[in-house]
């Protein structure tokens, strides 16, 4: 009975074994047959979340599903970023990130998740610059006069970021760096909260997303003096770069991009990144993006690893330069 049972039972594990590919195979060929949840790892409103949305809406449209974003802020991005590290990769749980997924590393000594091994990066999603905004009582109006009003008042300044250990808070600092001088940090749970703080004038300065800060300048509810990118941006014509107003070579754009667990099966990554590439390259999805600062950015797989790793070096050598210790 011993000998019939042990046979018996490695039939059945041959045939599991045997039949795992054909199974999984058509789980690949059935997806998506539920719902997708978008992790988006900061608050909603600030630029994050808007490209998130965007995206959730077009690609649930083409993939027949819905994709639903979660709002999972705090520890500059690395919450709800874990939360898809270690969520089961079948494809129904993605991660809309920013550059903060490179800069991590440089900016936080222990991280429950390694942004390199983790991940599978699906396409980049969309890029912009920043934005360097004032509240409109603010006697400064350019960036020199700014420089001044911080030398006139020390130790009294404050500006706003997305949170500690975030790229927003690693870029005004090298901003900083480059007029030579200081203020003091006050980190928000994302850049929406920021922003709103810089609405209320509870922060002198605030480097924005672009997306998240357009609609207040256009209103006069806040001031831009720059513009973070090396070129100036069409919508804000008027506004010189970060560079030409008085920091020579001063440049920070925003990256989004969507990635997934590792182990997730190619043909669904491989799908993934199909209908967001498609999505992106339509004109309707295009003027949507560009109505707020975005310039999309559809890519390869293969490319977007690519730009990880680059990502992720240029970040360890500017949180040297900015001589920021990983907390």
């Amino acid at each position: 009975m011993k000998l019939t049972y042990r046979c018996i039972r490695a039939a059945i594990m041959a045939g599991v074994i045997a039949l795992a590919p054909v199974i999984a195979a058509a789980q690949n060929r059935d997806y998506p047959n539920r719902s997708i949840r978008m992790v988006v790892p900061f608050a909603p409103g600030g630029g994050t979340d808007i490209v998130g949305r965007l995206l959730a809406e077009s690609l649930g449209t083409a993939l027949g599903t819905s994709v639903v974003v979660d709002n999972r802020p705090g520890g500059g991005s690395t919450v709800g970023t874990a939360i898809v590290a270690r969520a089961t990769p079948d494809g129904y749980t993605v991660l809309l990130n920013t550059l903060d997924l490179a800069a991590s590393p440089s900016l936080f000594k222990k991280l429950p998740y390694d942004p390199l091994r983790d991940f599978l990066p699906v396409s980049l999603v969309a890029e912009q610059p920043n934005l360097m905004v004032v509240h409109p009582s603010l006697p400064a109006k350019t960036l020199k006069e700014f420089s001044a009003y911080a030398q006139a008042n020390p130790g009294k300044l404050t500006y706003g970021s997305s949170g500690v250990g975030t790229v927003t808070h690693l870029a005004t600092e090298l901003l900083l760096m480059g007029i030579q001088r200081s203020m003091i940090h006050v980190p928000y749970k994302g850049i929406g909260p920021a922003v709103t703080a810089q609405l209320g004038n509870e922060t002198t300065m605030l480097i924005s997303t672009f997306a998240s800060a357009l609609p207040y300048v256009k209103t006069g509810r806040l001031r831009a003096l720059g513009v973070t990118a090396l070129s100036r941006a069409s919508l804000l014509p008027d506004v010189p770069t970060v560079a030409e107003a008085g920091v020579p070579g001063y440049e920070f754009t925003v990256w989004y991009g969507l990635v997934v667990p590792a182990g997730t099966p190619r043909p669904i990554v491989d799908r993934l990144n199909k209908e967001t590439v498609a999505q992106l390259n339509t004109a309707s999805v295009q003027q949507r993006f560009d109505a707020q600062g975005l310039n999309v950015t559809p890519s390869t797989s293969a490319h977007y690893v690519d730009k990880l790793k680059s990502e992720t070096k240029k970040w360890a050598t500017a949180a040297q330069v900015a001589k920021i210790q990983p907390e």
